[in-house]
Formats: structure tokens, sequence, C-alpha cells
């Protein structure tokens, strides 16, 4: 009897371990699969995540560029703004330099020192890049000009400038003021 109840219990646990061993292996397995499942799951939605972050960022850089692109150029705008205001009446005070030199060479008085302002003046609005605008004998521009007079002649060309009343100025490509003249008609 002993040999058969040996047997038994051999046997039995034997048996028993085995079917704890299969059941925790499956389990094990399942639980494995369930959480690489969830790993799985979760890495996926951070990565959509990260992705729609990225967009987020990438919009908000060029939301900045732009904003700083349009800063730096009101900021330009505003100073060039100021510099061809100033420049406008620093124009007015060359006039005055010009049309006394001119009374004065006619009356046969000594322009020496005006001419050496007017050069001074000339440098001046060198240095900051003031051009004046050639009109005399130039097909009439809007953009450069602007007529206050017109006189009938038949041997020029439509449109074009006889007379330069006031002298106009560019600064930068922008016209600061516009030339005045006199064209002609047919």
């Amino acid at each position: 009897m002993s040999t058969e109840t040996n047997n038994d219990e051999i046997s039995v646990n034997i048996i028993s371990e085995n079917k704890n061993d299969t059941e925790d292996s499956t389990q094990s397995t399942k639980t494995s699969e369930k959480n690489i499942d969830d790993v799985l799951t979760l890495l996926e939605l951070e990565q959509k995540k990260v992705t729609e972050y990225e967009e987020k960022l990438k919009h908000v850089l060029a939301d900045f560029q732009n904003l700083s692109r349009k800063t730096q150029s009101d900021i330009e705008n505003g100073v060039n703004s100021k510099i061809d205001e100033f420049m406008l009446d620093f124009l007015k005070i060359y006039d005055d330099f010009v049309r006394a030199k001119e009374v004065f060479s006619q009356s046969k008085i000594d322009t020496t020192g005006l001419e050496s302002i007017l050069k001074n003046m000339d440098s001046l609005l060198t240095k900051y890049h003031v051009k004046p605008i050639d009109a005399l004998g130039e097909i009439f521009n809007p953009n450069f000009h602007e007529a206050i007079s017109v006189v009938s002649d038949p041997d020029l060309d439509e449109n074009t400038i006889t007379k330069e009343i006031r002298k106009g100025y560019i600064s930068h490509e922008r016209v600061i003021r516009p030339t005045l003249v006199e064209i002609s008609k047919k």
C-alpha cells in the first residue's frame, strides 16, 4: 500500500505542479500581452501628442517670425518717416540758401561763404542718401513730378517738362518731395 500511496502522491504532485505551471505560464503570457498592448497604445497616444505639439510649435514660431519682421519694418518706417520729415524742413532752408546765392550773384556780391555752406549742405544730403530729381526735358511722371502749369509748344512732345519751378528729392528710393514743374501741351 505504501507503494501505491507513494505513486499516487508523486503523480498527484507532479500533475498538480504541471497544472499550476501551465496556468501560471498562460496567465503570465496573457498579462504580458495585455501590458504590451497597453504600453503600445500609450506610446501611440504620446506620439500623436508630440506630433500635435510640434505642429503648434511650428505655427507659433512662424507667427513670432512674422511679428518680428513686421515690428522691424514698422520701426524702420517710423525712423524713415521722421528722417523724411526733418529733411523736408531742411530742404526749405536749403532752397532759401540757393535763392540767396542766386540773388547775390546777380547783384555781383561775393557768394564764396554761401557756396561753402551749400557744399556742406550737399554733403549732408549725400550722407543721408537724399538725391535731387532731374526733371528738365524729361517726360512728366506723376510719381516724381507735380505739374503746376501748362504751356503750349508744338515743337515738344506732349507732357515734356519745360521748366523746373522747385527741385524735388528722393530718399532711399522714396520721393520725399516731388519736383514742381511746367509741362508742354501741343
